[in-house]
């Protein structure tokens, strides 16, 4: 679990393609990596990564031709940028909003608009997964937590500050880029919430009554 509170700016050192799946050599810049061991989740541009190899400065992670599909890393080169943040500690300040780093698909910038000393961008999401993405909701942007401040059909605004700018990759984004996007958890699941009873009857769940009738409700 992350809460899209970017920790550093790592750097894609090497990636090594083997079929449909990648295996990426990070070097991690300033994050503090004293407590970070074999097996630990690293979100990586958004993207919950496991750690296979402990490097002085950085980490390898492999990436499943599952999570290449739904995300930019298919198009990712070495020497770009990505947004680094460890998993959550039972101390952590939650700062942000839950984040999985289970990305759900890919958004495209539309437009870039500077007001102020913030960055107005206009993004296109896609059409499955527009009706999870609520005015004043949290959504997360390559890793980073961000509030939804306008929709627009599918389209929908964020506001980015000049501190979030500069400690994030958004600052390089330009229309015609595309990012990764995670929903919010909450959005996923009221929708299952709300149509558990049909859902349980289409697909031959697990029902009380079958429950009292196998013995387990006494």
């Amino acid at each position: 679990m992350f809460t899209g509170i970017i920790e550093a700016l790592g750097t894609l050192r090497k990636i090594d393609r083997k079929g449909d799946d990648i295996r990426l050599n990070v070097a991690s810049g300033s994050l503090d990596l004293s407590d970070v061991k074999l097996g630990d989740s690293i979100a990586t541009n958004g993207v919950c990564l496991t750690v296979v190899q402990c490097l002085p400065d950085g980490y390898v992670a492999d990436i499943s031709a599952e999570t290449v599909a739904l995300t930019g890393f298919a198009d990712y080169k070495v020497g770009q940028k990505v947004n680094l943040e460890k998993a959550v500690m039972p101390t952590t300040r939650l700062g942000g909003h839950m984040v999985s780093g289970h990305v759900d698909g890919i958004a495209r910038v539309e437009q870039r608009n500077v007001r102020g000393k913030a960055i107005e961008f206009w993004l296109l999401a896609p059409e499955d997964l527009s009706r999870y993405i609520a005015h004043k909701g949290s959504i997360t942007i390559d890793g980073v937590s961000l509030t939804v401040n306008e929709i627009d059909g599918h389209r929908f605004r964020l506001t980015i500050v000049p501190h979030t700018a500069e400690e994030t990759t958004l600052l390089a984004l330009q229309a015609g880029s595309m990012v990764n996007i995670e929903v919010d958890l909450i959005a996923r699941y009221l929708e299952r919430l709300m149509n558990a009873e049909k859902a349980t009857k289409s697909e031959g769940g697990i029902t009380m009554e079958m429950l009292a009738n196998a013995g387990f409700m006494r």
